[in-house]
């Protein structure tokens, strides 16, 4: 009869620790003035993001990474820095935020789970946060410009 032993990380352990940040978000905004925001699980088969429109190369975004933000798509006039970018701004994270338009028409975001998910309970933490809606703070937030960034100034 023969031992197996195991030691080392399991293989989702492995690939969590090295991903860097699993979440992409990306925002754009319409000649319109609507925003569009584009999300992407570097662990889901079916998630695919496209960073340029097709169009002459010379118009494209190159300084693409992973774990890389950019806030700069549009310069001080409001004209697009990149003609074939997608998305004006983006941002990598590892929270799973889950950004939706409430029935108030406020923007709210949940943190690992849905608007329909009931409490939120945090791992290792006895707390249950029974309403776990957060609005964003208005005093530095506007929809109807281009300065709302990610970052977390």
């Amino acid at each position: 009869m023969s031992n197996q032993w195991f030691t080392g990380q399991t293989i989702t352990q492995t690939i969590e620790d090295n991903l860097g940040e699993r979440y992409f978000y990306g925002l754009r905004r319409t000649d319109d003035g609507e925003l569009f925001l584009g999300k992407l699980d570097q662990l889901s088969l079916n998630d695919t993001i496209a960073i340029n429109k097709e169009g002459d190369p010379v118009d494209n975004y190159t300084e693409f990474d992973e774990g890389g933000e950019f806030f700069e798509g549009r310069d001080s006039a409001h004209n697009l820095t990149y003609k074939n970018l997608n998305y004006e701004q983006f941002r990598w994270d590892d929270a799973n935020l889950f950004y939706y338009v409430n029935e108030e028409g406020e923007l709210v975001v949940r943190i690992n789970q849905g608007p329909n998910d009931g409490a939120v309970q945090y791992a290792g933490d006895d707390i249950v946060i029974q309403d776990s809606d957060r609005e964003w703070d208005n005093t530095n937030l506007t929809l109807d410009n281009n300065n709302i960034t990610f970052d977390q100034t």
